[in-house]
């Protein structure tokens, strides 16, 4: 008995380490690829003729070795991948422009990004800064935010509290401890156990790139929770834990401010889930130079070179099987007529619910496999998002490039729970939670492409069924009706804002409308208006989702990335799309990237 016990340590053991160094397929990493970094571009015009590829049946490349649906980090991100070893992908877009929620718009001369906020984890010669560098050809240029990069704010106007939050190892404790004297502990025991947690993540990528035998094996004989601290706390709230930690309600309401990255209240949070935002912005916080754009402008290039594509206006209505239940292809509808596409592989950044409830045929869609997945899964919270297009210098407006988490109190899930389940017109008018971010600060080319103006930026939560009765009208001739709430909501955040930034006044403002869950659906394809994709409460951070919802489908030939196989937000896309090329390429790409960063880090120190 023991000698069968000793045996089957050892075969897991070989296949543990076969699958996290083991390596067989082409290596993306394998050269820096990084060039002098050119003039960058701001003529429009010039930029839309990459971000802007309109499908037409003539462009699409002859031998493909892939057809991506969607234009997000997730699907950009690995045609890149796959492009740097030779694969000729191409990659499909709904919206008219690429990016996902990469991409900006423009409206009365005002650019906004409507996505991407701050970015984590990009000092130099670290591994996700390499790795960026490295899918941009070393274009993507990053600049850093002001240190405090947050503002947490709590209380109405008679007893509001400010509560910068600082990056630095050292100084992040540091500055807390001086706001909250006699919680010394608290503080450090908190730090220290994000850092303990986040460093486990390396098992979450392993249950989804190893066999699936394997993986079902580390669930479910309880290795998984043994191995990685990461699981061991996936199951306790962040509410429960925080709360463990400190009696003080600003403190812990410090400790928790964070979640409107991730979309659900602190008691309905993963610890472990929270954990990673914590280390992710330990060291900084960055905004790409030029604007979200850069991201896709200096990605697609990569992918053209290999003999790929990016078209947009192409909205793929199904996915083409055989008879063995093999996908094939794609099918584009241009107009009223429908083209097919075919490729050995078809691969969806377009989200899990999208991909297994509309883009498959009805049985496909009933198999028991399937369905366990998405009874896995649910929809993430819809996301309410403000632009404003404001007269005036960064200066002139006492904006910054830093962020601001506005909230009425310091009881968070209290007060989410109260808005998110009350009647629409009263919630609208007292909106818990509001994110204040000024683009236009962040980026040292704005002065230079609009002069004398400036941008903000606002999200928080909205319920999809406050607006799902006008979902099928035209997006921009909406009922009187969705008009009126949507101006309830802007007209009550819009006196927090101009209360915690008295230099905005409404004779500054140019520019003001409202996205709603409805307009995610419109230009996003999120099926119930989230930004953050399939729901990130406790039960997605399982060992048993992680084991079963991975880039591989139940059906061959048809693989999944992006924010629903790995976590959401910039960073947690980009890594579903390391793990399915993982997969795809037969190598740990994760492993490659941190492989690269030590290379170009040892270069330099010779260099030096």
């Amino acid at each position: 008995m023991v000698l069968i016990v000793v045996i089957i340590c050892v075969v897991l053991v070989i296949f543990v380490l076969k699958y996290v160094f083991g390596s067989s397929g082409p290596n993306p990493f394998e050269k820096d690829t990084r060039e002098p970094v050119k003039k960058m571009i701001h003529d429009r015009k010039e930029k839309n003729k990459v971000l802007k590829q309109g499908f037409l049946a003539s462009k699409v490349p002859e031998n493909l070795d892939a057809v991506i649906i969607g234009s997000g980090i997730g699907g950009l991100g690995l045609a890149v991948l796959m492009a740097k070893v030779g694969k000729k992908v191409l990659v499909l877009e709904q919206h008219d422009r690429s990016g996902g929620c990469c991409h900006t718009f423009t409206e009365k001369g005002f650019e906004f990004d409507v996505g991407i906020h701050y970015i984590g984890d990009l000092q130099e010669h670290k591994p996700f800064r390499c790795m960026l560098d490295n899918m941009t050809d070393g274009q993507l240029q990053w600049e850093p935010l002001d240190n405090p990069y947050d503002q947490v704010v709590l209380g109405p106007p008679e007893n509001r509290r400010r509560y910068p939050i600082y990056s630095g190892r050292t100084r992040f404790p540091e500055e807390l401890k001086k706001c909250f004297p006699g919680e010394e502990k608290a503080i450090d025991d908190y730090i220290k156990l994000c850092k303990k947690v986040g460093r486990g993540i390396w098992l979450l990528a392993m249950l989804k790139i190893c066999p699936a035998f394997l993986a079902k094996f580390l669930v479910y004989t309880g290795l998984a929770k043994r191995l990685s601290y990461f699981f061991k706390m996936a199951s306790r709230s962040l509410t429960e834990v925080v709360n463990e930690l400190t009696e003080n309600e600003d403190l812990r309401a410090v400790f928790t401010y964070i979640y409107g990255t991730y979309g659900n209240m602190p008691k309905d949070t993963s610890f472990s889930m929270h954990s990673l935002l914590v280390t992710h912005y330990l060291n900084g916080a960055w905004y790409p130079k030029g604007g979200a754009s850069e991201i896709a402008y200096h990605m697609i290039p990569i992918i053209k070179k290999a003999g790929g594509a990016v078209l947009v206006r192409a909205p793929v209505n199904r996915i083409l099987f055989n008879d063995a239940k093999e996908a094939y292809g794609v099918s584009v509808m241009k107009g009223q007529e429908e083209i097919h596409i075919h490729a050995p592989m078809v691969i969806s950044n377009a989200g899990i619910f999208n991909t297994y409830e509309k883009l498959l045929p009805k049985e496909l869609q009933a198999m028991p496999a399937i369905q366990q997945q998405l009874g896995m899964m649910k929809n993430g919270e819809g996301g309410l998002s403000i632009f404003l297009g404001l007269e005036g210098t960064k200066e002139d407006l006492g904006l910054k490039a830093d962020n601001y988490w506005i909230f009425t109190e310091n009881n968070f899930d209290e007060l989410t729970e109260t808005y998110l389940n009350g009647k629409r017109e009263e919630s609208a008018k007292s909106v818990p939670l509001l994110f204040v971010a000024s683009p236009s600060a962040k980026d040292s080319t704005w002065e230079e492409r609009s002069p004398g103006k400036s941008t903000l930026s606002l999200v928080s939560f909205a319920k999809y069924e406050w607006f799902e009765e006008w979902k099928d009208d035209k997006v921009n001739n909406r009922a009187p009706e969705y008009k009126e709430l949507k101006q309830i909501f802007i007209d009550s955040i819009l006196e927090v804002l101009m209360d915690i930034f008295p230099k905005i006044t409404r004779d500054k403002i140019e520019y003001i409308d409202a996205g709603t869950p409805i307009t995610n659906t419109h230009y996003i394809g999120a099926p119930k208006g989230e930004i953050y994709g399939a729901d990130h409460g406790i039960a997605r951070f399982s060992p048993e989702l992680n084991a079963t919802v991975r880039p591989q489908t139940p059906l061959k030939n048809l693989y999944l990335t992006g924010q629903d196989v790995f976590l959401c937000g910039f960073a947690g896309a980009l890594a579903g799309a390391l793990t399915c090329g993982s997969v795809i390429l037969n190598r740990n790409l994760h492993l490659d990237a941190i492989s690269l960063a030590k290379k170009i880090k040892y270069a330099k120190w010779k260099e030096d």
